[in-house]
C-alpha cells in the first residue's frame, strides 16, 4: 500500500497537481496629483482598486497625502499595511495585504526620491523617475541598480512604477515619428532634456534589461496585443500631451518573471478617465 501511495503522489506531482505557490497581485498606478485636480473621481478610484483585489499596490504622485491618508485609502481596498516616501512634492507610496518590512527611503540623487520595502520576501522599489531629463533618469537608474547589488545574494526584486521613459521593445509603436517633434518643442520651450540628440532615449530602460531584469508586461504580450501605451489617457487636462507611450513598467528578476501569469496595462472604460496614466496589473 505504501508503494502505491508513493507512486500515486509521484504521478500527481509530475502532472502539476501539487499545491501551487501562493498567488500575488501587484497593481501600479500613477494617480495624477493624488486626485487633487479631480477630487470627484476619488470615490470611483477607490471602488476600482477594491474590485481588483490587489495584494500589493504601488502608487505615484500622492500629492497632498500623509501617512494617515494613505493608510485610509489602503483600508478601503482591504490593506492593513502602508508606507509613504514623504509628505511633500510628489510622494510615492505602497500598500499591502501583508506586513511591510525593511522600509528604506532615499532622497539623495533622486528627483522625487526612492522608496524600497520588503513584502513576502520580495524587495519592492516604488519607481518615479525624473519627468523630463533622460540624463537624470539614467543616474537614478544607476543608483537603483547599485542598491539592488547591495541586497542579500539571491534576493527577489520588483521595480514597480512610472519610469517616465521609453523601452526599445516599443520602438515600432513610435515609428510614426510624432513624439520627437512634440518633445523637441518641450525641450526648447521649457529647457527640458527629453530627447537625446533629437531622438527618443531608450538607454534608461536598457540599463535594467542589461542587468537581467525582465519587462513583465512586454514579456506577456500575446498575438492579440494592442498597444495603448500607459499615458496619456482620455482624461481632460490643459495642453497637448502627445501621442500614446508606455511610461509605466514592472520589472523583476528571471525567477519571479517565470511565475507571472498576467501582466498588462489596463485600459478600460473606467481607467481611461480616472487618472492621466493607466494602471499596470501583474499576477504571480
Amino acid at each position: 500500500m505504501s508503494k502505491f501511495l508513493f507512486s500515486l503522489l509521484a504521478c500527481l506531482l509530475s502532472a502539476g497537481l501539487a499545491p501551487a505557490e501562493d498567488g500575488l497581485r501587484v497593481v501600479s498606478y500613477n494617480v495624477w496629483y493624488g486626485f487633487t485636480k479631480v477630487p470627484e473621481r476619488k470615490a470611483a478610484y477607490l471602488k476600482w482598486m477594491k474590485a481588483q483585489e490587489p495584494d500589493v499596490v504601488s502608487l505615484q504622485e500622492l500629492n497632498g497625502y500623509t501617512a494617515d491618508k494613505l493608510k485610509a485609502d489602503a483600508a478601503a481596498w482591504g490593506h492593513g499595511h502602508s508606507a509613504i516616501l514623504k509628505e511633500d512634492g510628489f510622494p510615492t507610496g505602497i500598500s499591502s495585504r501583508f506586513p511591510i518590512e525593511d522600509v528604506r527611503r532615499f532622497r539623495e540623487g533622486f528627483h522625487h526620491g526612492q522608496l524600497r520595502v520588503l513584502i513576502k520576501g520580495i524587495y519592492f522599489y516604488v519607481i518615479h523617475l525624473h519627468p523630463s531629463n533622460w540624463e537624470t533618469r539614467g543616474r537614478e537608474a544607476d543608483l537603483i541598480l547599485a542598491d539592488i547589488e547591495s541586497l542579500p545574494k539571491g534576493a527577489e526584486v520588483m521595480l514597480v512604477g512610472d519610469f517616465n521613459t521609453f523601452a526599445a521593445a516599443d520602438r515600432t509603436h513610435y515609428a510614426h515619428g510624432k513624439l520627437e517633434p512634440f518633445f523637441g518643442k518641450r525641450d526648447e520651450k521649457y529647457k527640458e532634456k527629453n530627447l537625446r540628440d533629437g531622438k527618443l532615449d531608450y538607454s534608461v530602460i536598457a540599463k535594467f534589461t542589461d542587468a537581467g531584469m525582465v519587462d513583465l508586461e512586454h514579456a506577456k504580450r500575446g498575438k492579440d496585443y494592442h498597444f495603448t501605451g500607459s499615458f496619456p489617457t482620455k482624461i481632460k487636462k490643459p495642453g497637448d500631451h502627445g501621442n500614446a507611450r508606455r511610461l509605466d513598467y514592472v520589472f523583476a528578476g528571471p525567477a519571479l518573471a517565470r511565475r507571472v501569469t498576467r501582466a498588462e496595462v489596463v485600459a478600460d472604460d473606467t481607467t481611461w478617465k480616472l487618472s492621466d496614466h493607466l494602471p499596470v496589473i501583474i499576477d504571480l
